[in-house]
């Protein structure tokens, strides 16, 4: 059975509160109910967190080899400044799926970088909290067909 690991970074423990023109109203634990329910039909364990350190998101991602078979990442801010969760996600070498509830590439023009994209299998943004079930079945796709 395949194993997912959704990663959460800065400030998203706060979705429903924060800029909801921009992120919804929908909370982290809403995404993550949603995810849970979503894995059971894919038939796959799935494995949720979120920090707002980034230290830990790179100790989570070394945690994940041998444990996981990919991860979905939605960085926050750190997509657009972390050096050390790019080369985090090079060292484990498992499928990553960048995620953004947003379009980045609408927003302000920092965002338009991001450090996890050349080294990510793909970016999934702007669909909402919908974006996570998307790459959860990319991911699987991903998992049984290389592809």
């Amino acid at each position: 059975m395949s194993s997912l690991l959704v990663l959460n970074g800065p400030n998203l423990n706060l979705l429903g509160a924060r800029q909801p023109e921009v992120y919804g109203s929908v909370t982290l634990a809403d995404i993550e109910d949603m995810c849970v329910a979503h894995a059971k039909t894919l038939q796959i364990e799935l494995s949720f967190h979120q920090s707002n350190h980034e230290g830990e998101l790179v100790d989570l991602l070394h945690g994940a080899k041998g444990i996981h078979d990919a991860v979905i990442l939605n960085a926050g801010a750190y997509t657009h400044t972390s050096v050390a969760l790019m080369d985090a996600i090079s060292s484990v070498e498992l499928p990553v799926i960048e995620l953004h509830l947003s379009n980045i590439h609408a927003r302000e023009a920092f965002r338009h970088k991001s450090y996890i994209a050349p080294v990510a299998l793909g970016q999934i943004c702007g669909f909402g909290a919908r974006g996570y079930t998307l790459a959860m079945d990319a991911a699987v796709s991903h998992l049984d067909h290389g592809a």
